[in-house]
This record gives C-alpha cells, sequence and structure tokens, in this order.
C-alpha cells in the first residue's frame, strides 16, 4: 500500500512538472497564431521547433508594437527570420553511395543519431539525458512507437548501448514527466503514444539478461498508472482520461489527449478541419489529438463514415492494438513483481491481464469478418474495420496457444483476401486520402503482422509477406537510395502520399523491421 502511495505521489509530481512547461503557442500567444496561419512555413511543424534569439517575452514585446501599430508596415516572415533559429531543413539525401541495403543502413544509424541534449529557453525541445536515434526527415526528436521498431533494427546491427540508451531516455520521460509523450517536444506532453515501453524492455532483456525487468518496474508501473488513471472512480458506462469502463463494469482503455485545442505542429490544418466539420471544435481537437496519440494519424478506422476527417471519433474507439500493449505491460510487472518476491502483486497483475485478455476477445473478435477488430462505445458494436492492428493479439497474447492457432487459421485467410497486396499488407481497405489507408503500407505494420503469423502457426504466410515487403524495400532502394517511412504497396513505382506533410526518409523503423525481418528469412 505504502509504494502505491509513493507511485500516486510521484504521478502527480510528474503531472505538475509537465503543466508547468509553456508550449509554443502559450509563449508566443498572437505570434504564433500570425504565424501557423499565415502559411510561410509549408510544414506547420516548423515555428514549434524554432529557438527563439533573445528572450521570447521581448519578442512577443517587439511584435505586438509592431503588429498594434498601422503606420508601420512589415514582413512576418522576415520578424521570424530576424529573431528566430530555424530548425535544420531536413536533409532528403540520405542517398548514399552504398549499393549494399544493409550497409546503407547501418551508416544510417550515425546520421539518424543525436547526442544528450542542453536545455534551451524557449525551445520546445525536451532534454534528453543520453544519445538517441531519430526518425529522419522533418522528425528531429525521439518518437516513441517509432522506436521500438528502429531498436528492434539496432539490436540486429550490434548497437547495444544504443538501444539501452534509448530505454534509459523512456524511463527519464516516465519519471520526469509520469508518461512517455508522444516526443520529446512541449508540445507533445499533452499525449502519449502506443505503449512499447514494456517491449522495449523484452528487448533490452535480450541483450543484459532478466534483471532489465526489475531495474525498470518502477517506470513500468508509472506507466501503467497513466493509462489506468481513473479506473477505481468510473461508473459503469463511462469514461474517464484514457479509461472505459463498459456497462458489464469491463475496463479497457482508448487514446486521448489532456488538451483541447488545436495540434502545435498541424495548428492550422486542425482549425480548418474543425470548422469544416461545424461541430464542437474543442471535441474535435481531442479527437484529432487522440488520433495522433494513437500513432495512426490519420485512419479510416476513427471515421464514423470511414471516409471523412471530419467524421472522426478517436476518443469512442476501444483500440484492439492498445489493449494488447496494455495486456502486454501488465504481464510485465507481473512477471517483474515476482522477480522481486512479491507474489500478492504479481497475481494482481497477473489476473488483470487475464481480465483483458478476456475482455479484447469478447469485444473485439468479429466472427462475422474472422478477425480482431476496435469497439465503438458510442454504438456499442465493433467496428469491424480490418486493418493490422487485429494482429496484435497473435503476437502478444500468452495463453491459449490452440485457440489462437485456430483464430490465427481464420485471421490469415481474411488478411490473404483483404490487406494482402504486391509489396505488403495494407494499413487499411479504405482509400480516403490519409496516410494510414490504402493504398500505403508502414513498417510496423509489416512487422506486427509478420510476428502474429509466424508466432501461431501461420509461417508460410508470415514468410510471404516479409518477403514481398523487404523486396518492395530493395526495389526502392535500388531505385532511389533511400528507405522511406511509408510506402505504395499496390504501385510500387509510385511513392506513397496522403497526409499532412510529403514523404520522409531515413527511416527508423523502416530500417529497424527490414533488418528484422531478414532474420525471419535468413536459411535456417
Amino acid at each position: 500500500m505504502r509504494k502505491l502511495v509513493i507511485l500516486v505521489f510521484l504521478s502527480i509530481h510528474c503531472i505538475v512538472n509537465a503543466q508547468n512547461l509553456l508550449t509554443p503557442d502559450k509563449i508566443y500567444g498572437r505570434l504564433f497564431h500570425d504565424v501557423q496561419m499565415s502559411g510561410i512555413f509549408k510544414d506547420r511543424k516548423t515555428f514549434p521547433d524554432c529557438v527563439p534569439k533573445k528572450d521570447p517575452a521581448a519578442i512577443v514585446r517587439d511584435y505586438l508594437k509592431i503588429v498594434n501599430n498601422p503606420n508601420i508596415r512589415f514582413s512576418l516572415e522576415l520578424f521570424v527570420q530576424t529573431n528566430f533559429e530555424l530548425p535544420p531543413v531536413p536533409a532528403t539525401n540520405y542517398a548514399s553511395k552504398e549499393k549494399d541495403i544493409e550497409l546503407h543502413i547501418k551508416n544510417l544509424w550515425t546520421v539518424l543519431k543525436r547526442q544528450s541534449d542542453q536545455q534551451i529557453p524557449g525551445s520546445s525541445l525536451l532534454p534528453l539525458p543520453y544519445p538517441y536515434i531519430v526518425p529522419g526527415g522533418r522528425f528531429r526528436e525521439i518518437y516513441y512507437w517509432d522506436s521500438y521498431f528502429t531498436m528492434l533494427g539496432l539490436k540486429q546491427s550490434g548497437e547495444f548501448q544504443t538501444l539501452e540508451n534509448m530505454v534509459k531516455n523512456f524511463a527519464y520521460l516516465i519519471d520526469t514527466y509520469g508518461h512517455i509523450p508522444n516526443g520529446n517536444r512541449t508540445y507533445y506532453l499533452s499525449r502519449s503514444q502506443p505503449p512499447f515501453f514494456a517491449l522495449m524492455i523484452d528487448l533490452l532483456a535480450a541483450v543484459k539478461g532478466d534483471s532489465v525487468y526489475v531495474n525498470y518496474l518502477p517506470q513500468m508501473e508509472r506507466e501503467y498508472l497513466f493509462w489506468m488513471d481513473g479506473n477505481n472512480r468510473l461508473q459503469p458506462g463511462k469514461a474517464f482520461r484514457r479509461v472505459v469502463k463498459l456497462k458489464d463494469n469491463t475496463i479497457l482503455n482508448r487514446y486521448y489527449d489532456d488538451s483541447t485545442g488545436p495540434r502545435q505542429e498541424s495548428y492550422r490544418e486542425d482549425i480548418e478541419t474543425a470548422i469544416k466539420s461545424k461541430r464542437n471544435k474543442a471535441e474535435m481537437y481531442r479527437h484529432l489529438r487522440a488520433a495522433a496519440e494513437s500513432g495512426w494519424d490519420f485512419s479510416s478506422r476513427w471515421l464514423s463514415d470511414n471516409k471523412n476527417l471530419v467524421t472522426i471519433e478517436t476518443t469512442n474507439i476501444i483500440p484492439v492494438d492498445l489493449n494488447c500493449l496494455l495486456y502486454k505491460l501488465e504481464l510485465n510487472i507481473a512477471r517483474a513483481q515476482k522477480m522481486t518476491g512479491n507474489e500478492a502483486a504479481s497475481n494482481d497483475y497477473r489476473n488483470k491481464a487475464n481480465r483483458r485478455l478476456s475482455a479484447i476477445d469478447k469485444y473485439c473478435w468479429s466472427s462475422t469478418i474472422n478477425f480482431y477488430t476496435d469497439y465503438n462505445i458510442r454504438t456499442l458494436k465493433p467496428t469491424n474495420t480490418i486493418t493490422p492492428a487485429g494482429m496484435y493479439p497473435f503476437c502478444l497474447f500468452e495463453s491459449k496457444p490452440d485457440y489462437m492457432s485456430l483464430l490465427a487459421r481464420r485471421a490469415g485467410r481474411t488478411l490473404s483476401q483483404i490487406l494482402l497486396k504486391e509489396g505488403g499488407v495494407l494499413a487499411g481497405t479504405q482509400t480516403t486520402g490519409q496516410q494510414w489507408d490504402a493504398p500505403n503500407g508502414w513498417a510496423p505494420l509489416q512487422l506486427m503482422t509478420v510476428w502474429g503469423l509466424d508466432r501461431c502457426g501461420q509461417k508460410e504466410l508470415a514468410r510471404t509477406i516479409a518477403t514481398r515487403w523487404t523486396t518492395l524495400n530493395r526495389n526502392v532502394f535500388a531505385r532511389t537510395g533511400k528507405l522511406m517511412e511509408k510506402y505504395d504497396i499496390i504501385n510500387s513505382g509510385l511513392e506513397a502520399g496522403g497526409g499532412e506533410y510529403e514523404g520522409q526518409d531515413g527511416f527508423g523503423w523502416t530500417n529497424g523491421v527490414y533488418l528484422a525481418l531478414n532474420v525471419l528469412l535468413a536459411p535456417s
């Protein structure tokens, strides 16, 4: 009991710490709004990442004097360039002279590595104490769920110290802010991302031994408190933050965001979407932000009509993949508690995991489509949206192996008929113009699909998907010298599109997944 009180106290301290950090819109006020709405930067992430050349308060005072004086004509773009250091232009020349893709990836770890950060007044960057790998392109900071897939590649490359440094950085973020934010920027603090920390611990334990589970037990417990905040006081049929209690008292989780304003990095886009929707703006912003927490920003998974962004309802969705990841976190905490000799706590967390597994089976398995899908708490029905998110149970469920093998055969047939294409598996079946829908495929979705199928006995299909994806990666690399964030898997000759920004190269999780799948495909 005393330990729980301490954890709750630390969580409250972290929340207060996070709330004391001002985001760019709070620091710069009207200046921030004017810049983001002006269009002087094509990428709305540019200005939030700028570093002031002098005291931010002085910059704001200067701006207000100018903008409020009708006799002064000035250039907003020139004002920004005079008062701010713009972030480095994303390198799009990751194309290298190496013709060997694995040598290219090995060299990229150096290109994508950032050293430990220093605090810079007025910067949105949250300093990290250890070196880390960024995804690439416009993504100049660490990202939560990206990093797990990147770390798969670091492990295969023998970059064990960098892998451990990544885990240490995430533990530091949990200790400092109470959770792992979307990325290490102040404007990402109001949300997290798919909770892969437990799987990162598995990766590190494979290198350093099982003592890793005990070493990071406090951070796993704190992350769990973040996701489960409010579960003890919820009434049936209600939701609070990231927790949902269904009418039968089942506890599951959803994506959320603690802010109800437009995202800093997509400020103008969010405002325009909210206006177009003619819905409550705060409600719209929360749904958009919650989708950003999911990592799938944006996908037809979150759209009530499966087509148009203005119908987004992310916080009404219980995502199957999120709940599988929290199931894994519960299991890892149970394992670590048992290692410390705390059998009671271990049994408690294992029971929580077992209840969650049963709930996922009850609410997310669809016998109609033979696939795991999301559940809508507004309609009280499964969404029946077929995406690779439905493969997470096959990766992570630890009980009923024969039953999971049976379901995997059924799910494999559904996947082969609907999602499998020339270059791998689709992010979704709908063509919406959003980047997490057809015709796009993404490295993390290939990895989870292949892992789940291989683990549950569908090895031939797993190898087929792995072969198609890695072949696509090699073909695009041979043509461009680059590894991309996402790919068009229906027509490999086209660049993947959709979303709020141009295609990025680098690319952390593509590199990691390519190396991991090559291990599966290697001759035994």
